[in-house]
Formats: structure tokens, C-alpha cells, sequence
């Protein structure tokens, strides 16, 4: 991390005039923008001009006040005025992507602005011009942990200040992966050699989104089955500073663990046509590695007070965001979220540590803590062994581990192995329904009473 001097704040970037020619006109490109980023309507090529100068203009303005991506935005501007000068074909900010470095600078308050031509998880898959204001969100304590014994160099935290329409959606990432570049031979690259994309070393996670969406949720959740939170997860609904920093420390960790421990080859799963039950097991291990490392953290003498109590908090909204808002956001459709949801408050129920007896639902919390860890211990047995089997036989397993504590559908033909063993993968995906693990009664309920709240958290930043 090295030290910058910015003589702009986020406050005043998003007060600039800049900034408000910038939204503009990304405003004007994106009405005429069709999936693929490009504008092939030539009739309305010269207001498009227009507003891609005034983008251009506006970034190289910037870029004389914010030293730390001045690089970026001079990049950015020259690649915006290329795309105009080429008739607005599918973009290519390649050289801009590949100038944009946030992880070099992981200072708490530092703003970036940022401007591409792309899609946004979660949200829209059209690659359409997005302009995202935000700040870094980088706490000492964290700091230290990152520098430690969680080292996660490409991590970048940071909060919403103001953003395009791509954005008013569940989407709480920024990700380089998602910007429209083409592929192209690296300089000095020998003759012949393959053309590639601009190297991915950062990934950005909007905790004030996360945090916003966690509060308003469990809160609502947290009065419809009358449980009684203890004081620290109380603390969280009503203190969104707290709640940042919370999911920071708990992204962190989360993050890191995508390519940590006894895995598959590509744990990802990147291009893999795979049962959905898998993504939800990949998702889940990686947040109960985050919960039991705060158990570790928590427990041991020597943390800091302040760590100790971030690592209470975690295991909170670990479970909390996992057993309310997973299971019941998104449709019925391969929803794997939901599925890693339900396993975890599935299997506490199991393990008697989770109750809803009289209409009312409680927790013993000093088990909670070992309960979780156990379930964190069954998937990683079942990657440990993963190794050591093919694809199908690794597959089955992962279905035998869910549907022991998740009841499938009736109508399952995975459950009665009712599947063509010996045919190709595709064909054995093709079988896995829909809806595989439809919804419990107790989730049934709830989803009446939950929906609204749950879609009002469509595009909250920590503002609302």
C-alpha cells in the first residue's frame, strides 16, 4: 500500500461538474447502447460524439487533481475518444482496464472514479457505458490482519458515494473481468504468441451495500420469528459504520478462501457447466471459513480487543445474512445462494442448536460457534476427497452431503438416481431440476412476510 496525495475527497468529486458531465453523458451513450456496448444506429453517432467528449474532457480535467489514478482517467479519456473515432463498434478499454490499479492504494476514505463500458453482477449483462463513484473503506485493524496471516493483495473494500443506472440493482461488486476489452498480444510478446487479456489484480466489494442490506433484513426478520438477538448483533442492525467494517473483515477472509484449502482444480467453476449445488457448496465454504477464523480469532489470547470484537460480529452476520436473506432472494430457478442458505439453517436445526418452537425462533449461542465450525468440516472432507475421484463420483458426493440435511424435490431423478450414469456431464446437468431443493414450510412462511423487504434492498447503499 503506498501513500497518496488526492486534493479531492469523494464528498467533493461527487459536487464537481465534472462528475455531472460524466453521468450525463453516460446517460445519453447507454440509451443508445444494444447488448454488446456498441452503438450501431449511425444516425445517432454525432450526440454520441458529444457526450463521449465531454466524458474525455472531464476525465483529463480529473486527472489533474486525482494523482493516484491520473494514469487511469488519461487511459480511460484516450479510450472513450478512440471508440468515437472508430463509429462506436463494441468497445475496448483494454488499455484503461489494464492503467486501473485501486489495490496499489488501500487507504480508508481514498476516492476512485470510475468509468466502463460493462456489465454488473447481479444486475444487468448488457455491457453499457457505468460511471461509479466510491471511497476505500480500509480500517486499521484490518489492515493488519490483511498484513498478517490473511494476506489477500487483489481485495479492495470500498463504499458507494453515487453511480449510473447499472447499479440500482442487487450488484454489490466491481470486477475487471466485467469490462469490455479484446483480447491482444502483450508487448514484446515473440511472433506468434496468443493474445490475452490485461492481467486481473483487483476486485472490488461494496461493503455499505452489503452492510445496508444485512441491517434492513435481519431486522425485519429478526421481529417476524421473535428471536432475541444478543447485544452485539443488536449493535449491527442500528450502527452501519459498524456493519462496514464487519463485512469488510468477513469479505476479506471469504475472498482469499476462493483459492485456499484442498480444492478442485477450479474452484470457481469459471466456464464449467456444473450442477448448481455445487456454486452454493463453493459459496458456503468459503463463508464458514470466514465465520470459523473469527472463532479462531475470537477464542485465542493474544488478539487485540478490537479484532476479538469484529470477530464476534462476523459470526453474527455470517449466519444471519445466510439464513434470512440467501434463502429467500432470487427466484426458484438454480438459485444456489438460497440452497447454501437453507443448508446452514437446516443443518443447525438438525443439530439442535437453532429452534422454532411456538411460532418462535431461538439459538443456544454458546453452541452455535462448534456447530458451525462442524459443518465447515464436512465440506472440506468433502473437497479433501474430491481429489481423489472423478467428476461424477465428486458430484454425487457433494448431492449426497446437501441432501442429507436438504429434502429434494419428489420429483427428483438425482435423488432416486434415476440418471444417465453413464452418459456425458451435460446430460447428468440437464437432470438436476430446477428447483432441486424446493423451500422448507418454516421458509415458505416467511418469504410472504419477507419479500417486500427483501426487494426495497434493490439498490441501497449505506446512505439509505
Amino acid at each position: 500500500m503506498s501513500k497518496v496525495n488526492s486534493a479531492i475527497s469523494a464528498k467533493d468529486l461527487a459536487q464537481s461538474q465534472e462528475w455531472e458531465v460524466i453521468k450525463s453523458a453516460a446517460l445519453t451513450l447507454r440509451g443508445h447502447q444494444i447488448h454488446d456496448g456498441s452503438i450501431p444506429e449511425k444516425s445517432v453517432h454525432r450526440i454520441c460524439a458529444i457526450a463521449v467528449s465531454g466524458i474525455s474532457g472531464s476525465l483529463r480535467e480529473l486527472a489533474k487533481r486525482i494523482d493516484h489514478d491520473s494514469e487511469y482517467l488519461l487511459a480511460c479519456a484516450d479510450d472513450f475518444d478512440r471508440w468515437s473515432d472508430q463509429g462506436f463498434t463494441v468497445p475496448d478499454f483494454y488499455d484503461s482496464l489494464a492503467a486501473f490499479h485501486p489495490e496499489k492504494h488501500r487507504i480508508d476514505g481514498l476516492a476512485h472514479l470510475v468509468v466502463f463500458p460493462m456489465y454488473t453482477q447481479n444486475g444487468s449483462t448488457d455491457r453499457f457505458v457505468e460511471a461509479v463513484l466510491f471511497e476505500v473503506i480500509w480500517p486499521e485493524f484490518l489492515a493488519r490482519l490483511e498484513s498478517a496471516d490473511y494476506t489477500n493483495p487483489a481485495f479492495v473494500p470500498v463504499r458507494f458515494v453515487d453511480f449510473t443506472p447499472g447499479y440500482v440493482t442487487n450488484s454489490a461488486v466491481i470486477f475487471p473481468e466485467s469490462v469490455a476489452v479484446t483480447p491482444r498480444v502483450p508487448a514484446g510478446a515473440p511472433e506468434g504468441s496468443k493474445a490475452e487479456l490485461p492481467p486481473f489484480s483487483w476486485g472490488g466489494i461494496f461493503a455499505d451495500r452489503e452492510a445496508a442490506r444485512y441491517r434492513r433484513v435481519v431486522k425485519a426478520a429478526a421481529e417476524i420469528t421473535h428471536l432475541d438477538l444478543p447485544a452485539g448483533a443488536q449493535e449491527l442492525l442500528v450502527d452501519q459504520n459498524l456493519a462496514e467494517k464487519t463485512y469488510v473483515m468477513w469479505d476479506l477472509i471469504h475472498d482469499r478462501t476462493h483459492m485456499r484449502g484442498d480444492l478442485p482444480f477450479d474452484p470457481f467453476m469459471i466456464k464449467q457447466r456444473m450442477p448448481f449445488y455445487l456454486y452454493g457448496l463453493e459459496e458456503l465454504r468459503c463463508d464458514l471459513t470466514a465465520f470459523r477464523e473469527s472463532v479462531k480469532l475470537f477464542r485465542a489470547k493474544d488478539t487485540d480487543e478490537e479484532t476479538r470484537k469484529y470477530a464476534q460480529l462476523v459470526q453474527y452476520a455470517v449466519l444471519f445474512d445466510r439464513i434470512f436473506r440467501f434463502p429467500l432472494s432470487g427466484n426458484r430457478k438454480r438459485n444456489y445462494d438460497s440452497v447454501a442458505g437453507q443448508l446452514l439453517f437446516a443443518y443447525l436445526h438438525q443439530q439442535k442448536v437453532l429452534h422454532w418452537t411456538d411460532t418462535q425462533l431461538a439459538i443456544d449461542w454458546d453452541e452455535l460457534p462448534d456447530a458451525v465450525v462442524s459443518l465447515s468440516d464436512k465440506i472440506n472432507e468433502l473437497y479433501w476427497r474430491s481429489i481423489d475421484r472423478p467428476k461424477v463420483v465428486h458430484w454425487l458426493a457433494a448431492y449426497d452431503l446437501v441432501s442429507e440435511v436438504l429434502a429434494p424435490h419428489p420429483a427428483s431423478k438425482w435423488a432416486k438416481r434415476e440418471i444417465p450414469l453413464n452418459g456425458t456431464t451435460g446430460e447428468l446437468t440437464d437432470q438436476i431440476l430446477d428447483d432441486e431443493f424446493p423451500l422448507s414450510m418454516f421458509y415458505e412462511a416467511l418469504v410472504k412476510k419477507m419479500s417486500p423487504v427483501i426487494q426495497s434492498t434493490i439498490g441501497i447503499t449505506g446512505k439509505d
